[in-house]
């Protein structure tokens, strides 16, 4: 190819079973693919701007509401309370949304199990059947909605990641099956899908073969298979783009590839090897879930963060563990159960840990903002062309309250969000009703929603 000659958004770099995508850069344009680099990818059109994404991250048993809702009585002129105070450096690229009501997570006449409905209620707005066997009923999630829709652009039709394993049946939450507890979305009404935990796995998903697998290590010399970077089985094919790259371009290609491989010796690392770091280019890219919990948790964002980069896929679910977590934080000095003290009677010290817990998962997740913001993308940043929705559909959790939720969106979807703000809606506006604005935003419009009633008109400002 001949320098700064356009490319496409589906250029791919090839070598081994490895099929490697490439992050938006200034040369790829609305033309037909260039074809010659190094037989890249097939023939398709490009896109001149970068795509929308979004994602929803889930956090369990609710929040300490008097530590999450921001002071002040104006939308721009607010102040972050502790929990969101990790975040103040992204208060210009978020939206604190008051006001939001999920109705399927009620009972209504089905008793106890407000941790399972409102997981299984989170992104589908249905009422979930109460039941344990296999006659499960819940509703279409909005991910999927969105995966349906525009899902045949990218490689990936969505993502689904969380720190704990999706259960495949049985009873978790007073006479509720497990599948509702530990998924959050849902392909259709009986078809929940399952999470993927183990980072390792992931990665070979973005950069296995062309179809999403894992790499074709039969198709390897022996040499080959101890080769322990993915940039190994590129080398050749990115050094060819480098070099006919502008220099804008060739900075985002640099540094999308230092970060492939500052992931691969994490993941190695996080293993806990016996070896000096020095010496970790000798062992294999392990398989399995990190020690850990925060740099599991992590790894799966850079993994989010690395497929919206590549437009692998533009939808994803991320859950910080299934409903009614009762993990305990000895990171914190808390050696009480999550779920546990989350019912905290008025407790100055349980919501003291709660409110702590709360902070850390904050904490976790704005390293999720981190990268995001950090990858140029067009006249903003990746962050920018997202819609990262951050939250839960309890409220508090000693009253299991689905009402005035814990809601935050990050990213102005490509410019068509106004951000700063703390918007307050009226009581009781469906949550669906910001599925509605987001699907409508990623290209995915519907009329209506599970119980939505309209659309979040004050996102537009």
């Amino acid at each position: 190819m001949k320098r700064n000659q356009p490319i496409s958004r589906r250029t791919l770099l090839r070598g081994m079973g490895v099929a490697m995508a490439l992050p938006w850069m200034e040369a790829m344009s609305e033309t037909p693919m260039i074809t010659n680099i190094a037989s890249a990818a097939k023939p398709v059109l490009g896109s001149g701007t970068p795509p929308v994404r979004m994602a929803f991250v889930y956090v369990p048993n609710g929040m300490h509401m008097k530590d999450w809702k921001p002071s002040g009585n104006r939308s721009t002129d607010f102040k972050l309370k502790p929990i969101l105070k990790p975040l103040e450096d992204y208060r210009d690229k978020m939206n604190i949304i008051s006001g939001l009501t999920l109705d399927g997570a009620f009972a209504h006449g089905d008793g106890g199990g407000d941790h399972a409905r409102s997981v299984a209620s989170f992104l589908t707005g249905a009422h979930p059947k109460k039941t344990h066997g296999s006659n499960i009923r819940n509703g279409v999630s909005v991910d999927q909605v969105a995966a349906e829709k525009v899902g045949h652009l990218t490689r990936l039709k969505s993502l689904e990641l969380g720190a704990e394993e999706s259960s495949t049946g049985g009873q978790c939450d007073t006479g509720y099956s497990c599948l509702y507890t530990s998924n959050i979305s849902w392909r259709t009404e009986r078809s929940p899908l399952a999470k993927e935990v183990d980072p390792a796995a992931v990665f070979a998903r973005l950069f296995g073969s062309e179809n999403g697998g894992g790499v074709d290590t039969r198709s390897m010399t022996a040499k080959a298979r101890e080769r322990k970077s993915i940039l190994d089985f590129v080398n050749q094919e990115a050094k060819l783009l480098h070099n006919n790259l502008g220099t804008q371009d060739r900075r985002k290609l640099d540094e999308y590839l230092y970060a492939v491989r500052d992931i691969e010796r994490r993941l190695v690392k996080s293993e806990k090897l016996d070896a000096p770091e020095t010496d970790m280019e000798s062992f294999q890219r392990p398989v399995g879930v990190p020690q850990k919990y925060d740099e599991h948790i992590k790894l799966l964002m850079d993994m989010m963060v690395l497929a919206f980069q590549t437009d692998s896929t533009r939808i994803a679910s991320f859950m910080y563990a299934n409903a009614g977590s009762n993990r305990s934080y000895r990171n914190l000095s808390i050696r009480d159960g999550h779920h546990n003290i989350s019912h905290h009677g008025n407790a100055r010290d349980k919501q003291q840990k709660i409110s702590k817990i709360n902070t850390f998962h904050t904490t976790l997740f704005r390293h999720l903002l981190e990268r995001l913001d950090a990858i140029d993308e067009g006249d903003g940043s990746l962050l920018d062309n997202c819609m990262i929705m951050y939250g839960s559909g309890i409220a508090d959790g000693n009253s299991h309250s689905h009402k005035d939720l814990p809601i935050a969106l990050f990213g102005n979807g490509g410019g068509t969000i106004k951000t700063g703000r703390h918007i307050q809606l009226r009581s009781g506006t469906p949550l669906t009703n910001l599925y509605c604005s987001m699907l409508e935003r990623i290209g995915a419009p519907v009329k209506k929603f599970s119980d939505s009633n309209g659309v979040i008109d004050e996102l537009r400002g």
